[in-house]
């Protein structure tokens, strides 16, 4: 095995960076976390750590009469593990009961093993990872945008009189949607209610908007208030 160059060195990172930077291009343009810089940097902070284990494999090895040895793959690890942390931070930020960052801390983990396969000089191993990277983040995109997904929304209704219940408000629930996990609140000798459910059903990606009949609901005379948060 021929020692590393730094024309061979500086080939890597321009491909580490190359690479990164697509991967992070489609994030960044659509106001993703981990977008273009992110991507760009820990790709590269893995290429040059897999340079630096690569020039470290030429060194003189241990001694005889030493106790101690030099254990470059450690490096790599190292990077791994600590990219391991970041993506901890990312996952862990949380709206309402859904959990989000789950794609960019993975994101960060992909970009991190591909740049550790450039800086290692495993090339065609590298452009493999950056072509089904790009397939995934784009080309599954688009097939999740016709998929149908399921959805969840809260929805709370006000209302004065006791002509409301859980029927009642079921029964105005537009085709495909569903109501379970009812909570009531009755006060003012039952003339005034608090419903609130969660609502689910099966569509396209689409907007937050409230359907039709929340809206059809807050135009009832006896409505208070009609909430809807997904």
């Amino acid at each position: 095995m021929s020692e590393i160059t730094w024309q061979d060195a500086a080939l890597r990172l321009a491909l580490a960076a190359l690479s990164g930077a697509a991967i992070g291009f489609d994030r960044g343009e659509h106001g993703r976390p981990a977008g273009l810089r992110t991507t760009m940097l820990v790709c590269l902070a893995a290429a040059i750590t897999m340079v630096q284990a690569n020039l470290l494999l030429f060194t003189r090895g241990r001694p005889p009469d030493a106790f101690t040895g030099m254990d470059v793959m450690r490096l790599p690890l190292g990077i791994l593990s600590g990219v391991g942390f970041i993506g901890a931070g990312a996952i862990l930020r949380r709206k309402g009961e859904f959990v989000h960052g789950v794609t960019t801390a993975a994101t960060l983990w992909y970009v991190t093993v591909m740049g550790l396969c450039f800086g290692g000089g495993q090339i065609y191993l590298g452009f493999a990872a950056l072509g089904l990277g790009l397939l995934v983040l784009w080309g599954l995109k688009l097939f999740e945008q016709r998929c149908r997904q399921e959805y969840r929304a809260w929805l709370t209704v006000e209302a004065s009189g006791n002509e409301w219940s859980p029927e009642t408000i079921a029964r105005r629930l537009d085709a495909g949607f569903s109501a379970r996990r009812w909570m009531v609140d009755y006060s003012d000798q039952a003339q005034r209610c608090i419903l609130r459910c969660e609502v689910r059903w099966r569509a396209r990606p689409t907007t937050d908007f409230p359907p039709d009949f929340v809206r059809a609901l807050a135009r009832e005379s006896d409505i208070i208030r009609a909430e809807w948060k997904p």
